[in-house]
């Protein structure tokens, strides 16, 4: 959707180059979110570690990092902003006046 815009963006391969621990804490800053809110419950790993969503953050961070489909996708950063693109269009909030 965005090179249909012709809008310029960087994607990261979330499975070969994993966020960090402190990269996903950034971006659910910048998302001003909890990380069960971006938590994938009907992930494969979500069942294989027998999972709740009721885990304190940090474990949750955790497996996010060890496990990155745990993660939400696609989230869009532009500076101090940022999005989850669910749906897509929800990227372009980043970029179009709003």
């Amino acid at each position: 959707m965005l090179d249909e815009k012709g809008i310029p963006h960087n994607y990261r391969e979330y499975t070969q180059n994993p966020l960090t621990e402190s990269e996903i804490r950034r971006v659910l800053s910048l998302l001003d979110l909890e990380p069960v809110r971006v938590l994938r419950r009907n992930d494969k790993a979500y069942k294989e570690l027998s999972l709740t969503g009721k885990e304190p953050a940090d474990t949750l961070i955790k497996h996010m990092a060890a496990h990155p489909t745990l993660l939400q996708r696609p989230i869009g950063i532009l500076g101090e902003k940022a999005v989850v693109g669910r749906p897509p269009e929800n990227l372009l909030s980043l970029v179009e006046p709003g």
